[in-house]
């Protein structure tokens, strides 16, 4: 059972007027996970190569070591070409999102992603290495000299994914990002909240405003060039976890879709709203299948032992009849419908046969050898979704001897995994790229992912119609974003920074939920509930509950009419009017009440899209 409200204790440090703090730069990153760790790491090289006096700073809302997408860690890196082609690359991409893709960008991205992956393994990463036929672990493959770089074959759990040792991973990224910056070049525990527009040149960056999360401090930041890039979005439907287990979800809690309302609550053009990404993982724990379906060749049944894409081979004729789903490769959107057909028609639960896959394996392994594949099994988990161990724990469950039920998860909103929703971005000025594609700077030169923005860039999650970057390729966009950023300011050295807005009105606005809590808490006795405002966990509630029901959540098994979205916006338009009412009893939840407006924002981009 939840808690009762009257036990549901402030959490956070106490709020008070807060010291306004400004401050000048000539590049401003807001993020800290792995596209901006890459932004961070290449655009010092670059202020070094071109000689120039270059600010820079960056601003994570949490820490740097555990923040992010990766922030967990993990198992495998799942976009590594080695010796594949980037034009397959795009092709596999292309399949996998039915058509919905932007090619310039995937190649681009295809074409530089390994260096990303050699660094890591430089600054320290355990990279899984095959020799003689054998697969060695990362400390086994340093112990024996052998590296990527070198030209040494990875550990293949598919034709794109490599194997690590991976649960310090994000640590490992960060500290070269960090080490790269400078003490005096990054800020944790400061969450930005709203980009700023130049008051002079119409369309252009010129700031951005947050606040710490640890004092009462608001930042205002003046930019010459910025990058968005806070992740995907999670918790804008309803998750199927409830109670104490509301908290779990696939994708980072943490990721409130603040890269999306943040670019388009300042004009930024948006593309691919409309998708999002459904996967398929164990179920209550939401642990990760690619290491085994991949590596372990393990197969999903249904309650019969059938394997249902192939049981459900038919489905799939339509689509090739259109052209799609023509690889040897179902696309993971259709394996999805043929897995909600199973469970529609009563052939649910749905197992990942662990079992079978490991028994296969076991055969032609040494008794050691497959004792040491068990533990690899469970440190798929413990690399990356500690949760889903434990679950497995205190469910008895031994996967060498049992199943485990995978189910599909809640709607999440990305573009880096398997999906490409996001804000439409130039690509690169090469002959080859259609010029429709190009999106030309005020001085007529096109700058590779700047959003339609003048001065504003985003990566990894931000970039839509361009998904399948995963972790390797986030940093490796970033990268991108950050030889750009540099080449922006060396072209734009005279321009001056005038915000439209008073930082003062602006400090005012960002504590307002502290001014709502304190006009009203006198009217109830439960600080939680009062006519006079409403909590950011109420405030989610409601919203997850719209859009589960008219949204295409859970709760109808993704389904959406005109008529159910058209009630679902009549919902958020009361959460938009009851949005002014939200309340904050200390700064972490002012943290998470801004949290709720980009979520609002950012669910109804998409459903707008949608419609």
């Amino acid at each position: 059972m939840p808690l009762l409200p009257s036990k549901e204790a402030s959490k956070g440090v106490a709020l008070a007027e807060p010291e306004l703090i400004e401050k000048d730069v000539d590049l401003l990153l807001v993020g800290g996970g792995m596209g901006n760790c890459g932004v961070a790491y290449e655009a010092m090289r670059w202020i070094e190569k071109v000689g120039g006096d270059i600010s820079i700073m960056l601003l994570d809302k949490a820490a740097m070591e555990r923040s992010g997408a990766v922030a967990q860690g993990l198992s495998a890196i799942n976009t590594y070409l080695g010796e594949n082609d980037a034009d397959d690359y795009v092709s596999m991409v292309r399949t996998d999102l039915m058509g919905l893709v932007r090619e310039d960008l995937i190649f681009d991205l295809g074409r530089h992603v390994d260096d990303s992956v050699h660094l890591f393994e430089e600054w320290g990463l355990p990279c899984w290495i095959k020799k003689d036929g054998k697969n060695l672990d990362g400390a086994a493959a340093k112990a024996a000299g052998l590296s990527l770089r070198n030209g040494d074959a990875c550990v293949r759990s598919g034709r794109w994914q490599m194997m690590i040792n991976g649960e310090s991973y994000k640590c490992i990224v960060a500290e070269a990002a960090k080490m790269a910056l400078g003490e005096e070049n990054y800020m944790e525990r400061i969450f930005i909240v709203k980009m700023l527009l130049d008051a002079n040149e119409p369309n252009r960056i010129a700031g951005a405003v947050g606040f710490s999360t640890r004092e009462n401090k608001v930042y205002v930041f003046k930019c010459n060039a910025a990058v968005v890039a806070c992740g995907g979005a999670v918790n804008v439907y309803r998750p199927r976890s409830t109670g104490e287990g509301m908290g779990r979800a696939w994708y980072p809690v943490w990721n409130a879709g603040s890269t999306y309302t943040m670019c388009a609550q300042v004009g930024a053009e948006m593309t691919m709203m409309e998708n999002r990404f459904v996967p398929a993982r164990f179920k209550d724990g939401y642990g990760p299948v690619g290491a085994w379906f991949l590596l372990f060749k393990a197969k999903a049944t249904n309650y019969k032992g059938e394997d249902y894409c192939e049981t459900n081979r038919a489905m799939l004729k339509p689509y090739e009849d259109r052209g799609y789903a023509k690889g040897h490769v179902i696309p993971t959107c259709l394996r999805n419908h043929m897995m909600l057909r199973e469970m529609r028609e009563g052939r649910g639960p749905i197992y990942m046969d662990t079992a079978t896959a490991l028994q296969n394996t076991f055969k032609e392994l040494s008794p050691a050898e497959q004792k040491h594949l068990e533990s690899e099994a469970w440190e798929d988990f413990l690399d990356m979704c500690v949760g889903q161990a434990n679950l497995w724990a205190c469910q008895n469950i031994q996967p060498e001897n049992s199943g485990s039920e995978i189910m599909a998860t809640e709607p999440y909103l990305l573009g880096s995994h398997s999906g490409c929703c996001g804000i439409w971005t130039s690509g690169p000025d090469e002959d080859w790229v259609p010029e429709d594609y190009k999106v030309k700077a005020d001085n007529g030169k096109v700058y590779n992912r700047m959003t339609t923005v003048n001065g504003l860039w985003t990566c990894a999650d931000g970039v839509g119609a361009s998904g399948h970057k995963f972790s390797s390729g986030s940093h490796a966009e970033g990268r991108i974003v950050g030889k750009q950023m540099v080449r922006w300011v060396v072209d734009h050295k005279d321009f001056k920074p005038s915000l439209k807005e008073n930082a003062a009105d602006l400090a005012k606005e960002i504590y307002q939920p502290w001014y709502t809590y304190e006009e009203g808490k006198g009217i109830s006795t439960d600080p939680v509930v009062n006519p006079n405002y409403i909590t950011p966990k109420n405030f989610m509630m409601r919203l997850v509950k719209a859009t589960d029901e008219y949204g295409g959540g859970v709760g109808t098994m993704y389904v959406t009419s005109k008529s159910l979205l058209h009630t679902g916006f009549k919902l958020l338009e009361m959460l938009e009017e009851d949005s002014r009412k939200l309340a904050a009893r200390d700064l972490h939840e002012l943290m998470r009440c801004w949290e709720q407006f980009h979520r609002l924002w950012t669910v109804r981009l998409h459903m707008q899209h949608i419609r």
